[in-house]
């Protein structure tokens, strides 16, 4: 499974009345991830989700003071992107078309093999990681929702200045800043030299790549992007 080191930066809470399947499924799979929380009913399912925050719910159906549908259902309307797996007994089945209308991500009958539920987190990561980071030139991508660069899985140790520009350069038409508007957005000061631009830029291709961000001649720089993120 070549994925799983995406799971490394996630938390996953599991809801599960069963100790013993609770315990077993966090001995088999809980090392792959950042935090692996565990809950034994729905209501401390739902005050543990919006305490902790994760990532990823896995949940029983059949559990003690509120089963885990209605509680993914309380957490769906909360965050409606939360990734949520059901575990459910093959006598449970006819929940399935429930659990579709509350927006469960996956459905999985027991008895399940801990690999078979890995391979789903993971498969879900990978979308999750797909919607969070925006492609730029080989092998960099940018993860747009806390402004970080990144080269492969390598977060690149970027200052906030130099974030925050390649930020600019991904949310302006074409991926495009005249130098005029390079030094409005990332200076305080009245007056930028052109000089003091180049040493910026050269600076941040240094740490990165030469024609990550390439110089249009006279007029500012625009950002290389992957072909699919171009503009037609």
């Amino acid at each position: 499974m070549t994925c799983t080191h995406l799971l490394k930066n996630l938390s996953i809470l599991l809801v599960e009345d069963e100790e013993t399947l609770a315990q077993l499924l966090k001995k088999a799979i809980g090392t792959h991830f950042k935090e692996f929380a565990l809950a034994s009913d729905g209501i401390e399912g739902l005050e543990t989700a919006r305490l902790c925050k994760p990532d990823m719910v896995i949940t029983d159906i059949t559990m003690p003071n509120m089963n885990g549908l209605e509680m993914s259902a309380h957490l769906h309307e909360e965050r409606p992107t939360l990734p949520i797996v059901i575990l459910s007994a093959y006598s449970e089945k006819e929940y399935l078309l429930e659990a579709i209308d509350i927006g469960v991500t996956k459905y999985l009958i027991k008895p399940f093999d801990p690999d078979e539920l890995l391979d789903i987190l993971c498969r879900l990561a990978q979308k999750m990681d797909q919607a969070h980071y925006v492609p730029l030139m080989p092998p960099f991508r940018f993860d747009a929702d806390h402004g970080k660069l990144f080269r492969d899985h390598i977060m690149l140790r970027l200052s906030r200045r130099e974030n925050l520009f390649m930020a600019h350069l991904l949310s302006s038409p074409n991926h495009f800043l005249s130098t005029e508007s390079i030094k409005t957005l990332l200076w305080d000061e009245a007056e930028v030299s052109d000089e003091r631009l180049r040493v910026f830029i050269n600076r941040l291709r240094q740490k990165t790549d030469h024609d990550l961000i390439e110089n249009i001649v006279g007029q500012g720089y625009v950002l290389r992007t992957h072909p699919s993120q171009e503009t037609p």
